[in-house]
């Protein structure tokens, strides 16, 4: 998810070959866990649902401009799954959102915030194929939806109005297609998913769109024995995400100091049982190849803890 700043890349070849790789891999979901850092691949079957609380701290302080910005922020998406037929599944998240930037300004430093309901997404995920043999199985699913302007996109403090970027939604309703895919075995699961996000105009404004590639591999620790009577399972987690997003506009010309590409890596844990599961990750940027004065990454903790009903 992006949700502190929608400032990120410009293409390379080798991001096209990842892509490309996720494209021909990618599929959908669901035998079991998942991963962490990307909610289309949660499993559910028909009748089912999850409910997946998650908390992400990030932190944007390496500013190459003067303006010295310090950029945090406390997301809380709510994230909620239900197994409509054996092949349908239906996606909604509603992210509550607190955004700090701290900023030199000629009145010298300054603080702006904001906080509240971010943008809603719906999405709706088909499972196209199934390959199952015992002790493996394969998924593979496209998905599709809709992100809904239902975060405040026009707040303002007494500097005026905030940036786009630190505002709470884009105010504009963007469509988003892709395919996801799960292979899992008893011992590990590898899980991608392969998205594109048309972001649309609002107030004049247009955020750049967003294509992003997401693996993930996790391998079970403990017990290293499947037997009755184990009450959980740990795993250890590396994920990995490749982002690119195109330049915003307003009024239909490029804003500089937007745009480009970057790389995430993400180790964690991951404990599961039959009824929930407790997991985290620590984000970390291998790669910023971002446009202008762009504001870097320093990382994104990611907590989560969801529950199967």
């Amino acid at each position: 998810m992006n949700l502190a700043i929608r400032e990120r890349t410009s293409v390379y070849p080798f991001a096209f070959m990842f892509a490309i790789l996720g494209l021909l891999m990618a599929g959908a979901i669901t035998p079991a866990h998942a991963q962490i850092t990307f909610n289309t691949a949660l499993p559910v079957t028909k009748g089912e649902g999850i409910l997946r609380v998650q908390s992400f701290y990030i932190q944007s302080t390496e500013d190459p401009s003067p303006m010295d910005r310090e950029l945090r922020v406390w997301a809380f998406p709510v994230v909620g799954v239900y197994g409509l037929t054996e092949k349908i599944a239906l996606f909604g998240v509603a992210p509550i959102l607190s955004k700090k930037l701290d900023v030199t300004t000629p009145l010298g430093r300054r603080t702006r915030r904001t906080g509240g309901l971010g943008d809603m997404r719906f999405l709706a995920r088909y499972t196209a194929y199934q390959f199952d043999r015992p002790g493996q199985t394969i998924r593979f699913a496209p998905f599709a939806g809709l992100e809904f302007p239902t975060g405040e996109d026009n707040d303002r403090d007494e500097l005026g109005p905030l940036p786009q970027t630190l505002q709470l939604g884009s105010g504009s309703w963007d469509p988003i297609v892709g395919t996801a895919m799960t292979w899992q075995t008893l011992d590990w699961e590898f899980d991608s998913a392969v998205s594109y996000k048309f972001n649309m105009e609002a107030n004049n404004f247009e955020f750049g769109d967003v294509a992003r590639l997401d693996l993930g591999f996790k391998y079970r620790v403990f017990p290293r024995e499947i037997g009755s009577g184990v009450p959980g399972f740990l795993y250890v987690v590396l994920e990995s995400n490749l982002i690119w997003q195109d330049r915003n506009k307003i009024d239909g010309r490029d804003v500089s100091g937007s745009g480009g590409t970057t790389w995430l890596l993400d180790p964690g844990l991951q404990y599961v049982t039959r009824r929930f599961v407790a997991e985290g990750v620590v984000k970390l940027p291998m790669i910023q190849n971002l446009s202008g004065d762009a504001l870097e990454n320093d990382f994104t903790l990611v907590l989560s803890f969801r529950v199967n009903f």
